[in-house]
């Protein structure tokens, strides 16, 4: 007896260590009001994203849920604005899957928000599961749909400045090794998912550093975010159905909380003070140093030009343009939902009338459309 009671005495005391040292999350800090900010965190219908959004919330932001789901991006924004207090919590959709998609975000966006202080990219995914794609779909949705809405949606963060843009990664980095040879090859089988989610993971930081520099004195700083192991859709989503009774138990032992994965994410966004640690990557709270590979400026370089052609970027998009767009119609901020933009002319244009609306779709309109004329 007195051998069990030992045994799960020490049991217990290694479960403590594990817990405070490993699973327990510090307490995000930071700024305390985010009143007449926008924030636009993705994949925030649940999980790190929907507590990332909830705290961004409270704190008085107005929140813009960027989420692929209609159903549960509205649900999600419900539920936010009832438990937050603040009305000003939105969905749009977006889904990374398609540029087509990021595109209209961003054009709905900056028809309709005529701020964007926090950029956070949540949305993720560590397996194709039974979808199969003509692409790398775990670099599309987790780093490629990412750079282009970054890119679409700089000027807008220039005017805000000081504004940030929070990549959350993962430690998996670690693992990654690009191979610019095959970079947008299909991923079949669960070694290739593998790789390919570290690979993507280290594309998360690299990406983060690359866009420090290209906005090295703008007021924009970048940082790369790793929530630490957490209990999430994204860890369930893919296990089979059998094997999830025996993993939620240990899952709830070992795992953060969503709540305690949003930490550093949110850390990131808030903290005052880590300018000088703009383009690095953070874990716990704190900078942390990365391998070779995730800090070379070189390959940083080629990742970048790799995107803009896996985004469909072309040399004239690589400068920013001219002219900021501006909301169409102000009184839309007060709409639960946005919708697509549309365009309406005045009947009596006068000389206070807003940039038309047309020339903002013009200028990043989907290239897969290239028959469709904007006048």
């Amino acid at each position: 007896m007195e051998a069990l009671l030992l045994g799960a005495g020490l049991l217990l005391g290694a479960y403590v260590l594990i817990y405070y040292n490993l699973v327990k999350a510090p307490q995000c800090g930071g700024l305390g009001s985010l009143r007449g900010r926008t924030a636009a965190p993705s994949g925030a219908n649940s999980g790190i994203g929907k507590m990332t959004a909830l705290e961004l919330a409270r704190r008085g932001a107005r929140v813009v849920l960027a989420c692929r789901s209609r159903e549960r991006g509205e649900a999600a924004a419900f539920d936010l604005r009832q438990e937050s207090g603040n009305n000003e919590v939105i969905f749009m959709a977006l889904d990374l899957a398609s540029l087509a998609s990021v595109r209209a975000f961003a054009t709905a966006f900056l028809s309709s928000e005529p701020r964007l202080d926090i950029l956070i990219h949540n949305a993720g995914i560590s397996s194709c599961g039974r979808t199969r794609e003509a692409f790398n779909l775990l670099l599309r949705v987790n780093h490629i749909g990412p750079f282009l809405l970054t890119h679409l949606l700089v000027p807008r963060l220039k005017t805000c400045a000081p504004s940030r843009v929070v990549m959350v990664s993962s430690a998996a980095h670690q693992r990654g090794r690009l191979d610019f040879t095959r970079l947008d090859r299909p991923v079949v089988g669960w070694q290739q998912e593998l790789r390919a989610y570290a690979d993507s993971k280290l594309a998360n930081v690299l990406f983060a550093r690359e866009l420090a520099t290209r906005l090295e004195g703008t007021g924009v700083t970048c940082y790369a975010a790793h929530p630490g192991p957490v209990n999430s859709e994204l860890f369930l989503r893919h296990v089979p159905g059998w094997l999830r009774p025996l993993l939620c138990p240990l899952a709830w032992l070992v795992l953060r909380t969503p709540k305690g994965g949003a930490q550093t994410p949110l850390y990131c966004a808030l903290q005052e003070g880590i300018e000088p640690f703009n383009g690095r990557y953070f874990a716990n709270c704190h900078v942390e140093e990365v391998p070779p590979a995730a800090r070379d400026d070189h390959v940083a370089h080629q990742l970048w030009e790799a995107s803009m052609k896996l985004a469909g970027l072309g040399p004239e998009e690589e400068e920013e343009p001219d002219e900021e767009p501006q909301p169409k119609d102000l009184s839309l901020l007060s709409t639960p939902y946005f919708g697509e933009p549309t365009v309406s002319e005045p009947s009596s244009p006068g000389p206070q009338r807003s940039p038309d609306l047309s020339t903002v779709i013009h200028r990043i309109q989907v290239k897969a459309e290239p028959d469709t004329q904007v006048s």
